[in-house]
């Protein structure tokens, strides 16, 4: 892997984390797509704001 692929990623991965912290059903979709994890992310986020974070950071950062 050439350093231009690594630095892309890596962008991508912060906006991702970015989005996540604002929105986080938003952050899961863009990691996933529409599936188990997003609804999971949807439920956690209107129990409580810091739980869908925490799930959505967690989905970012755990899957490559």
């Amino acid at each position: 892997m050439n350093h231009s692929t690594t630095t892309h990623e890596g962008s991508k991965d912060l906006l991702r984390i970015i989005v996540a912290i604002l929105l986080p059903p938003v952050g899961v979709l863009m990691q996933v797509g529409f599936g188990a994890q997003f609804w999971l992310n949807v439920v956690l986020t209107l129990l409580g704001y810091i739980p869908g974070i925490i799930h959505a950071l967690y989905i970012i950062l755990t899957r490559k």
